[in-house]
């Protein structure tokens, strides 16, 4: 029974760790999107104090046009994080689940050889 609980509370740590993992890849995939759009919206604001000709104002579309787009990566970051760390966690489960029923099946084996080994 001993075997029992701690195969439940290695599950319960694997569980928890995942978790941590899943929390703090999402958090490091938005910081790293936030840090992209600061650095294109510095970048954007950089060229229009310099510049306001016409031919200025197509790089501010540009300028707009990247922002946009480097918004649109932290959002797939951030999704991607998130379906991989919940994947992971989905395969550590069912890990964790075939561990612990491998671990019932031996238990039962082991029980029925001693008892015929010893007679009883």
């Amino acid at each position: 029974m001993s075997n029992d609980k701690n195969t439940k509370d290695n599950l319960n740590k694997a569980k928890e760790v995942m978790d941590n993992i899943t929390e703090k890849a999402s958090e490091l995939a938005g910081e790293t999107g936030e840090h992209l759009v600061d650095i294109v919206e510095d970048v954007k604001e950089k060229v229009e104090e310099i510049i306001s000709d016409e031919s200025i104002q197509k790089a501010k579309e540009k300028a707009n046009e990247l922002t946009n787009e480097a918004e649109e990566v932290l959002e797939n970051i951030t999704e991607k994080a998130s379906e991989v760390a919940g994947e992971a966690s989905e395969h550590i489960a069912d890990f964790a689940e075939d561990a612990n029923e491998e671990f019932q099946e031996t238990k039962t084996k082991t029980k029925i050889f001693f008892q015929r080994l010893f007679g009883k």
